[in-house]
């Protein structure tokens, strides 16, 4: 069952897996992270989500691409009786999290982690069993010709709805306006979500919490303006 949720994913929606050489601190902290935080999709999924974590916990959220972890660790800290699941790929960002987690003191309770393609554990997932999806700054494939790998995409919305219980939010957060553009047309588009803006305020202004992250601070030095979108799963 696993390899065919994994042929499943037709598109790579981020770019490469490795930056820089970890050095061997960094390759050890990582190893151990991922020995305990890391979810296995070669087993069937259990039928309470809640049951992946070590702490008991009310429901469950998902953060997909947390690059360095800024804000996934703070909302792990802020709610710890929410389970989080953090999807990234890319290795280094991995390894951060994994420094900042052993910093820290070890792996919390309420916190896994996948790293590999987010819509093969969006596949694995059960049916209404998310709380949440945050999306924050993904990458924005600027080109025409690559905006099909945009994960904003009405088959990806088709997976966002199918495993997010009615009312429950999806967040999306970036500094390139195309993106954003592309993002209110696809989930204005989609029967299962509408938007929760009122005013130009609401998508302005940074979420309830919101750390910052490296990448934000970058794009706003270089002038471009966050917009932080929320959408909610309706009932249909």
């Amino acid at each position: 069952m696993a390899e065919e949720r994994r042929k499943r994913a037709t598109e790579a929606f981020y770019g490469r897996r490795h930056g820089k050489t970890l050095r061997p601190k960094q390759g050890a902290a990582l190893e151990t992270f991922l020995a305990s935080a890391l979810i296995d999709l070669r087993r069937d999924p259990p039928s309470d989500l809640t049951s992946l974590f070590a702490d008991p916990v009310e429901s469950v959220r998902l953060e997909i691409g947390f690059g360095g972890g800024e804000h996934l660790l703070g909302e792990v800290a802020r709610y710890p009786q929410t389970g989080f699941i953090g999807v990234e790929p890319f290795v280094n960002g991995m390894a951060k999290m994994a420094a900042a987690v052993e910093d820290a003191g070890g792996l919390p309770g309420n916190l896994r982690v996948y790293n590999d393609d987010a819509t093969v554990l969006l596949d694995w997932l059960p049916a209404g069993a998310l709380a949440g999806i945050d999306l924050l700054y993904p990458d924005p494939w600027p080109k025409k010709r690559h905006w099909k790998r945009r994960f904003v995409s009405a088959v990806n919305l088709d997976r966002f709805a199918r495993v997010l219980k009615p009312g429950a939010p999806f967040r999306f957060a970036s500094d390139i306006d195309t993106y954003v553009d592309w993002t209110l047309q696809h989930c204005r588009a989609h029967p299962a979500f509408e938007w929760c803006a009122a005013s130009a305020a609401d998508w302005r202004t940074p979420y309830d919490g919101w750390p910052g992250t490296r990448y934000e601070a970058k794009a706003i030095r270089e002038g471009r303006t966050p917009a932080y979108l929320t959408f909610r799963r309706t009932s249909q």
